[in-house]
């Protein structure tokens, strides 16, 4: 059996699986806290986490960055009462810094400190740096894990050119990448996840969801909801999210969202649980970064791990999805056996 076949075990009511070519097992859905601290205070915060952890999720991914730290203290408070060795924690660096040796040695004592912790399992570089050199900041990786402070390594928001040197140049190695992947976004395709299967690293895809487009609550003629990311693009000092609608609001997402309703409603299964199910089933995906704000939005997401979306289901999501690719992607597809 290769790297990427699936590999799981039955775990309180979630599937286990390997983290790319590693031996470390995580739960195949994974919770994402980037919400925490900012759209929900800490009780609830802990509150999720204890649904998530009852439910068996074992995988939970924050960042230093995330509300300025303030989510790796709501991660850490929670850590606190649990068994450390229950839960495989995964955190990010890279803002307010950049990835030079003198602020990695830094951040990871303060993301530990934060998390009330000794070790971080998996310590992503969270963007690439370009003021930085490469082989610095793997440097100072390989110290931190030497040190006995992270026990893996991985990336998030790379280009294709840039994994593959990341992986080329590491003493240690590079075992997850986070990139942006849903039905909605499939440009991770075209490089990253071909560079992934080769080298065996895990796809740890972050807005799975795209920031509630894929729940299937939004229809063709509506306006977005005042007071979410959706609705952010113009007003003064706001982020211009990525997932805003005039980026969205196309007959391509129109033509994805009406299938995935209709898939869906023929499974009795919620769009969203259909959308994650989707990215389950995909090469070298290894757990979709949940995120929630509610414990029943939490509980429709974890629903998604319960089944196995039919192939030809999978076949009219892809058909949906799919979009001409620029070159040399198209080209090369298209005389793939030629």
């Amino acid at each position: 059996m290769t790297w990427s076949a699936l590999q799981v075990v039955a775990f309180a009511g979630m599937e286990l699986t390997r983290l790319g070519r590693t031996g470390l097992q995580v739960s195949r859905l994974c919770l994402g806290t980037m919400t925490f601290g900012r759209e929900i205070d800490e009780p609830d915060s802990h509150r999720l986490l204890d649904r998530f952890a009852d439910a068996g999720g074992t995988f939970v991914d924050t960042a230093d960055g995330y509300s300025d730290g303030r989510s790796e203290q709501i991660v850490g408070s929670w850590l606190a009462g649990r068994t450390r060795h229950d839960v495989v924690l995964a955190t990010k660096v890279r803002f307010g810094g950049g990835l030079s040796r003198r602020h990695l040695l830094h951040a990871v004592d303060a993301s530990l400190r934060r998390l009330r912790t000794d070790h971080i399992d998996l310590y992503q570089l969270h963007m690439w740096d370009y003021g930085t050199p490469l082989e610095e900041t793997l440097s100072a990786l390989d110290d931190i894990v030497r040190a006995g402070k992270v026990r893996y390594l991985g990336v998030s928001n790379f280009a294709g050119a840039q994994l593959q040197r990341a992986v080329d140049l590491s003493t240690e190695p590079i075992v997850a990448l986070q990139p942006l992947y849903n039905l909605l976004d499939r440009e991770a395709e075209w490089e990253l996840i071909p560079v992934c299967l080769a080298e065996g690293v895990g796809v740890l895809p972050y807005s799975p969801l795209r920031g509630g487009w894929l729940t299937g609550k939004f229809r063709r003629g509506s306006s977005p909801i005042g007071g979410t990311r959706l609705a952010a693009t113009d007003r003064a000092g706001e982020p211009t999210w990525t997932e805003a609608w005039a980026n969205y609001d196309n007959d391509h997402t129109w033509a994805v969202l009406d299938e995935l309703t209709a898939v869906a409603r023929e499974i009795g299964r919620s769009p969203a649980q259909v959308a994650l199910n989707w990215l389950l089933r995909q090469p070298a995906v290894t757990a979709p970064i949940v995120g929630a704000r509610s414990p029943a939005q939490l509980d429709d997401n974890l629903g998604a791990a319960g089944f196995t979306l039919d192939p030809a289901l999978t076949a009219r999501l892809d058909r949906a999805s799919e979009r001409p690719k620029p070159y040399p992607y198209q080209l090369l597809a298209d005389l793939h056996d030629a």
